[in-house]
């Protein structure tokens, strides 16, 4: 039970993009299409679940026991994290060459997506465990994916929308943002941990 409260707590309450501020760059920058936006998000949940997993057990099993948490931590995330999106990117380049393209510099850009690295630093200030890691990860990516996808959704209806000429383009997007995250503010009381 605990786990799924985490699980809808990371998705809803503590969005990482809406709550957190969290992965703002491919939020802003990939929410045009929704097929895109979609897609970055799974590949977003991809390396966050991945890297949920890989980072607690660096944490664990070699920064911890050599006592090197204070000092390697960063680096030591970054790496993995900068490890798993070649991964997937390689994968995507493969698989669908246009997805590739049409994610382009944002798919790289995933490497340095603070939401990622914020997810392994709260994770382990946190003190989860493997398996609760885990959930949060994938949580967090639901969550990214959510937001992004909503937030491509609503650009896609304003583009037929009677927009006020100084609001077109990046200032409504921005009140959008800050809307949605002020409508998702709505869900805090739904879980009290």
């Amino acid at each position: 039970m605990e786990l799924l409260l985490l699980f809808i707590s990371t998705v809803l309450i503590n969005n990482f993009v809406l709550s957190r501020f969290l992965g703002i760059c491919p939020f802003l920058g990939v929410s045009k299409k929704i097929e895109v936006a979609f897609s970055m998000g799974l590949a977003a949940t991809f390396v966050m679940t991945l890297s949920a997993i890989a980072t607690w057990l660096i944490q664990h099993y070699i920064l911890m026991p050599f006592g090197m948490e204070r000092f390697l931590q960063y680096g030591a995330f970054i790496l993995v994290i900068a490890s798993l999106v070649q991964f997937v990117e390689m994968f995507l380049k493969k698989t669908s060459p246009a997805l590739y393209q049409s994610l382009g510099i944002f798919l790289p850009l995933i490497t340095t997506n603070c939401a990622i690295l914020g997810l392994a630093l709260l994770s382990a200030l946190n003190g989860y465990d493997l398996i609760t890691s885990t959930v949060f990860g994938f949580g967090a990516g639901v969550g990214f994916t959510l937001a992004i996808s909503s937030m491509a959704g609503l650009r896609e209806n304003m583009e037929f929308g009677d927009v006020p000429e100084p609001f077109k383009g990046v200032p409504i997007t921005l009140i959008t943002a800050a809307i949605m995250s002020m409508a998702f503010m709505g869900f805090s009381g739904l879980i009290s941990m």
